[in-house]
């Protein structure tokens, strides 16, 4: 079970996880090993599934987003685990969604500019058939991020 320290603490590495340990260990109200402790405890419990860098796509310069929808007429096991294949190795698609509804997929693409994705589109299509292709560019970002909710966890 999570206490509320327990909860703190992945909030604040959820923040930036390069908080040096005495900092965090301040901010909740433990000793150094023992905040130690409970960060290694909530490793090994899978609660931090992994510790990352995020870039500033600007600086990368892939500062435009495009959301492709997708529909597919194929749905089985061997057609899901060959466009698995085929988006995994495109480094611009950086999230994919199966979903409900009238699409079956949400592709989220970031890019140099919008007319590189007819690249990644060509990209997807020579290897793995579609039914039907849907994007959209993103004008402005009203919300981003990785962090989650902490409150739900047990």
């Amino acid at each position: 079970m999570l206490d509320d320290r327990d909860r703190k603490l992945l909030m604040l590495l959820q923040e930036d996880a390069s908080v040096a340990m005495g900092d965090l260990a301040d901010r909740v109200n433990l000793s150094l090993s023992a905040c130690s402790r409970r960060i290694q405890r909530l490793e090994e419990a899978g609660y931090v599934a992994r510790r990352i860098v995020v870039l500033d796509r600007e600086k990368m310069g892939v500062p435009t987003t495009l959301f492709a929808l997708i529909k597919t007429a194929h749905h089985s096991d061997e057609w899901i685990e060959k466009f698995r294949r085929v988006i995994s190795d495109i480094p611009e698609i950086v999230e994919v969604h199966r979903l409900t509804g009238n699409y079956d997929y949400i592709v989220k693409v970031v890019l140099p500019r919008v007319e590189h994705y007819d690249v990644v589109y060509k990209q997807i299509v020579r290897k793995v058939e579609l039914f039907d292709v849907s994007a959209s560019i993103s004008m402005e970002v009203l919300k981003s991020g990785t962090a989650v909710p902490v409150d739900y966890a047990e």
